[in-house]
């Protein structure tokens, strides 16, 4: 890449293409504290030499306290840009919103590295949008209430921590809700200009996206690994934009898989190992 097109890239933070497809690498939860430096290094190493037009990552950096060390590196290692949303484990050690903070803070700072959660929507091409957020499990799924699932985020996290049932319920009720009323303008926005956009979350959208070893979260675990307010928005929007392209690329469960909600609607899940990192299979858009 030539230094005048990166830095025209930095500028505008939308490297829109015309009639050329975009390659676009993807990793979610790499957990790059459980990694380490030189694992890490070799990982954004591993990346840079496919020459991708961006990176797009889906959360589980890492946590609170290292986060930015590692964008850091991603950032100065790169030649591309890198979007981002946030997962549970990155806000380990403190709150929802301080790390909010952080990642945009981080936008400003860096030359190459964007959280999508203070972003409209970028322009990847003429034709390709991308947009996302960080997303939550929303504790709607299967049966909250009577599940034995203790996540440490109820531990690790400073807005869950202390919380009786029905007050976690209510919390992650909210942030569903927050996921949701975030992309619902971006999605009208990108749809109206773009025939394919792609959507980034953390979590994923539906029960049947929410993959284990193969099946489907069950009632003990979804309430916790499934966004179902991104999902009735995904398939609200989708049924009315029949002649537009939605992907969504999410994380969370380290399950691999794919599954069509809709014939315009595809959710595509990461597969992921703690301490081996590894990006997904590139995407190639148009």
């Amino acid at each position: 890449m030539r230094e005048d097109e990166d830095a025209s890239r930095s500028l505008d933070r939308k490297p829109e293409r015309k009639n050329v497809a975009i390659k676009l690498a993807w990793l979610t939860d790499p957990h790059l504290n459980f990694a380490g430096i030189p694992k890490t290094e070799a990982l954004i190493n591993e990346i840079g030499a496919t020459s991708p037009d961006a990176l797009l990552l889906t959360g589980d950096i890492g946590e609170s306290d290292d986060l930015e060390g590692w964008l850091q590196l991603m950032n100065a290692r790169l030649d591309c840009p890198t979007y981002f949303v946030l997962g549970n484990h990155d806000f380990y050690g403190s709150t929802i919103e301080d790390v909010r903070a952080l990642a945009s803070e981080l936008t400003e700072a860096f030359d190459r590295v964007f959280w999508l959660g203070c972003q409209d929507v970028i322009s990847l091409s003429s034709e390709t949008a991308l947009i996302g957020h960080d997303s939550w499990g929303d504790g709607r799924e299967g049966n909250m209430m009577t599940s034995r699932v203790m996540l440490a985020d109820f531990m690790r996290i400073a807005d869950l921590r202390g919380l009786d049932r029905k007050q976690l319920q209510a919390k992650l009720a909210t942030l569903g809700d927050e996921a949701a009323e975030f992309l619902r303008p971006r999605l009208s926005s990108a749809l109206a200009t773009h025939r394919h956009t792609i959507v980034l979350m953390h979590v994923p959208p539906f029960r049947e996206s929410a993959w284990h070893e193969g099946n489907a979260s069950d009632d003990e675990w979804s309430p916790y690994f499934v966004c179902q307010a991104v999902g009735d928005l995904l398939l609200e929007v989708a049924a009315d934009h029949p002649g537009a392209m939605l992907t969504v690329l999410c994380g969370h469960t380290h399950s691999g898989g794919e599954v069509w909600m809709a014939p315009n609607l595809r959710v595509r899940t990461g597969g992921a190992v703690y301490r081996k990192p590894a990006p997904q299979d590139p995407l190639v858009m148009p």
